[in-house]
């Protein structure tokens, strides 16, 4: 129970998740009570999200991947309501079965996936770090704009990381993400390459910066293809 809305008025919205409403109701209103929550929790102050929490796990399994698609593009706005401590114990689950979900739901997920990081502890967001590397494989190869939406949200989580975790984990990213079949997506990533070396020069890592360039030396300044020392040279045109 809470005071801020009517009782009943809550109740009708929550019972929108029955399955026998989108049968013989509307087949999307499980859909819209997706695309209106994050405005309701809002509404209700997170000291009132326990009458939103299992509403919103049950939309979060909807079999329809339009639901949860609508979830995934809200859910870094939904942890802002929320607060850290509640993100992480019922936001960061579902967040985490966004990932492994169809390219129509992670995209969701991808294209706000700094805003929802930069909300989390630093042990939490950190355990993310090797996940990131999934991003890269889609459903469909065809499928460019997810990878480059993933260079593009790579540029800006490099600074939630320190250097050492951005040479563990990232570059290897960034340097398979050069060499994709699309031209659009190399362009992003020549940037996210630069942004990389400015971040171990900017925090004094001197070592890793002058390691990355000769990476970047060998595979692509003395590649055997032309593709490969145009790049070198976008890269440095870039830098």
């Amino acid at each position: 129970l809470q005071d801020i809305i009517p009782q009943p008025l809550l109740e009708q919205y929550l019972s929108m998740t029955d399955p026998a409403r989108a049968q013989t109701v509307d087949t999307e209103i499980a859909k819209h009570c997706a695309y209106s929550l994050p405005g309701v929790a809002l509404t209700l102050g997170r000291q009132n999200w326990h009458c939103l929490k299992d509403t919103y796990e049950t939309l979060a399994s909807d079999v329809q991947w339009k639901v949860r698609r609508t979830l995934a593009f809200s859910i870094h706005e939904l942890a802002v309501i929320l607060g850290d401590q509640l993100t992480a114990a019922d936001l960061v689950p579902i967040f985490n079965g966004f990932l492994k979900d169809l390219d129509e739901v992670r995209i969701g997920v991808l294209k706000h996936l700094y805003d929802f990081l930069k909300l989390l502890h630093a042990d939490k967001r950190r355990e993310y770090l090797y996940q990131l590397q999934e991003f890269v494989v889609t459903d469909n190869s065809r499928n460019w704009r997810f990878r480059y939406e993933l260079a593009e949200q790579l540029i800006l989580i490099l600074e939630l990381y320190n250097p050492n975790d951005v040479y563990d984990y990232l570059r290897h990213i960034a340097l398979t993400l050069c060499s994709d079949k699309v031209s659009e997506v190399r362009w992003i990533s020549f940037r996210l390459v630069v942004a990389i070396l400015q971040k171990f020069y900017a925090n004094n890592a001197n070592a890793l910066g002058l390691n990355f360039i000769n990476e970047l030396v060998v595979r692509f300044r003395h590649c055997s293809k032309w593709v490969g020392r145009q790049a070198f040279a976008f890269i440095c045109q870039v830098g």
